[in-house]
């Protein structure tokens, strides 16, 4: 499992660190069913994938992270989920799969989608594939904030 995580992990470090100018600390990753993951997070940016794998990643957070990371990129404040908000996070979310999209070329072709932005307290995301199985990599952010970078992703070829 290390192998597949792993990309993930340095991908959103590097984003993080250099987009934000913000350290995360990365937790132990682990599986949750997909019943378990709607119940905490009020915004997830997702991003399909597709090819020789297929499947989707997706960073979760709580309205107050992404209002911190959208004042770190845009130099003002916000207090509501507005387009600022939807196009920072959809903008991460799209670094970080394409980042990791770029260290799975050299083994396996694949092609991300256009972000797509879920919003709402305990919402819930439909993955892609019912097989695949969700992992959740959770991080620090800010000292005290957390977000949750989930990957479902299984090998089509």
């Amino acid at each position: 499992m290390e192998q597949y995580i792993q990309p993930f992990i340095d991908g959103s470090t590097e984003v993080f660190r250099d987009l934000c100018n913000t350290e995360v600390q990365a937790g132990r990753a682990f599986f949750v069913s997909k019943d378990e993951f709607e119940a905490i997070w009020d915004l997830s940016g997702v991003i399909g994938l597709s090819g020789e794998a297929d499947g989707a990643v997706a960073i979760s957070l709580k309205d107050e992270t992404a209002f911190e990371l959208t004042r770190i990129l845009t130099g003002t404040e916000h207090t509501t989920v507005d387009k600022y908000v939807t196009d920072t996070l959809g903008e991460i979310i799209n670094i970080i799969a394409g980042n990791v999209k770029n260290v799975f070329e050299k083994k396996h072709r694949i092609k991300i989608t256009m972000p797509s932005i879920i919003k709402g307290k305990a919402h819930s995301i439909v993955w892609p594939s019912e097989k695949a199985r969700i992992i959740c990599i959770p991080f620090v952010i800010f000292e005290k904030q957390e977000f949750c970078l989930s990957v479902a992703v299984e090998q089509t070829k």
